[in-house]
């Protein structure tokens, strides 16, 4: 509308004043809800409503690419995440003929080729933690290349878990809002329950559901670890969900990932389970005023222990200095917590051997010469990549921490604060959970750093867009309340 129109037509001008007034309130409202991409869309579309006749817009509210064009790269990564945690070509007969898992990292590499420029985000807003991510694989890299063992294994060794980075990088370009962010995190927690499901059915009578599902699932260990980081955000899904139905199946979930867990006779995924679940009732149920969740937890996991916890006891109870062995099971237990002893030795005197760079990636069960992985992920990745690589290592997790502290200081509404917490639950159970397993290469610790990365990202994209938005409706208002008084408009600054 014209300067002219509005100090010639009072009437006029105060209709049309009214009308941006409710058109920017309308605005407001789906701006906060919006993603960082629509809101700046809508901010610069508001600005552009209530321009005054000199036709100058605000420097600070800068146009966006028309359209969301990273649609194609958050699907290659959606699908690469859900062949890696669902494992269709293990489960599905005639699926294992296709290389589903390098079809997708392959277009996920070129969706990241072609995403980078054209996201919301750029490469130099990358936190701190993804160069740790980078150097840690650099130094694998070359330690490989002069691994005193096995280069060829430990180069290919590297390279698949090299992945993980192209994951990492276009994970942090392309997941922009909170519904992405929720997305993604579905599709690792609900195939988790799904293999867990399928454990017990096809593999009931197998002694701790060893090799029943294969790929990173096959170990029981390995199955418990990953029930273990999951749990937290299907307990988040549960009570984020408004439908009776979407509750009670995800309730259904988390009783057969429990009762999964027990029968895989872990002890550290146990323990994990214990101290991660704590974590996870501290912010879900006592700070979120949630008491109830308590009580239900402590009532199952006393009926479910008793009824499904037999060989995890007698596991248990072989860890003794003088274990009294009664049964094969027992006996199995005793020798594999000598073995792990006997591995931790092994593992101390070769990083005092090779402090630098260590043996190799999975080269320390060659080096060992009893073919096993050593049982503490810190010992894991510093024996098989050096001193150095092990510093990386525990950085890199303690900024998932630092993201978490950041957004626990930040207003956050109800949504936010429930999956922070079941991240920090997930980081905590990785942390004690790594002391007593060999997870150093599994990809599920490293997204879940991503996952913190990233909702802080948004958290603070979307503070940043609303002190904007502000600052420009005070210089609107300060125009109109200038108009009003008879005096030239305010320029834009």
């Amino acid at each position: 509308m014209s300067l002219q129109l509005s100090l010639c037509c009072p009437h006029y001008s105060w209709t049309t004043w009214g009308a941006l007034e409710s058109h920017r309130a309308l605005a407001i409202q789906a701006m906060i809800s919006a993603s960082p991409i629509a809101r700046r869309q809508r901010m610069l579309a508001l600005t552009k409503t209530s321009a005054t006749s000199d036709s100058e817009t605000h420097d600070d509210v800068a146009p966006y690419d028309g359209g969301d064009s990273l649609g194609t790269a958050f699907f290659w990564l959606t699908a690469f995440y859900f062949v890696y945690c669902a494992r269709p070509h293990e489960i599905i007969p005639g699926l294992g003929k296709l290389p589903l898992a390098k079809l997708t990292s392959a277009c996920a590499l070129l969706s990241l080729a072609m995403s980078i420029g054209r996201a919301q985000r750029r490469l130099s807003d990358l936190p701190r933690e993804a160069y740790y991510l980078l150097a840690i694989i650099t130094l694998l890299f070359l330690s490989a290349v002069l691994s005193p063992v096995w280069r060829g294994g430990a180069f290919f060794a590297t390279l698949d878990f090299a992945k993980v980075f192209i994951l990492w990088l276009l994970g942090f370009l392309v997941i922009t809002d909170e519904a992405r962010f929720r997305r993604i995190i579905f599709i690792q927690a609900s195939p988790v329950a799904l293999i867990s499901f399928i454990a017990l059915v096809k593999g009931h009578s197998v002694e701790r559901l060893d090799s029943v599902v294969g790929g990173i699932y096959s170990n029981p260990n390995d199955l418990a670890f990953a029930i273990v980081l999951s749990m937290p955000f299907c307990l988040a899904f549960m009570l984020d969900s408004t439908r009776v139905v979407a509750k009670a199946a995800w309730c259904f979930a988390m009783f057969v990932m429990v009762v999964a867990l027990l029968l895989t006779a872990s002890r550290a995924g146990f323990l994990d389970l214990v101290i991660s679940g704590v974590v996870c009732l501290w912010h879900l149920a006592v700070k979120g005023r949630r008491t109830y969740l308590i009580a239900i937890s402590a009532i199952l996991g006393v009926v479910l222990l008793a009824v499904a916890g037999g060989k995890l006891k007698e596991r248990f109870a072989a860890m003794g200095d003088n274990p009294t062995v009664e049964s094969r099971s027992e006996e199995s237990a005793a020798e594999s917590y000598e073995e792990r002893r006997a591995l931790i030795t092994s593992s101390l005197d070769a990083i005092a051997t090779h402090p630098l760079l260590g043996l190799g990636a999975q080269n320390f069960v060659v080096y060992s010469n009893m073919w096993r992985e050593v049982h503490v992920s810190y010992l894991q990745i510093a024996v098989e990549g050096g001193i150095p690589v092990l510093v990386l290592y525990l950085l890199f997790f303690q900024r998932g921490f630092a993201n978490l502290r950041e957004l626990r200081a930040r207003q956050l509404g109800v949504r936010t604060e429930l999956f922070t917490g079941a991240l920090h639950a997930s980081l905590v159970g990785f942390v004690i959970g790594a002391a007593f397993a060999p997870q150093a290469y599994l990809y599920f610790p490293y997204l879940t750093v991503l996952y913190t990365s990233v909702l802080y990202a948004v958290v603070r994209q979307r503070a940043s867009d609303q002190e904007q938005f502000s600052e420009v409706n005070k210089t609107q208002a300060m125009r109109k309340m200038r108009l009003y008084c008879g005096k030239a408009p305010l320029r834009s600054t």
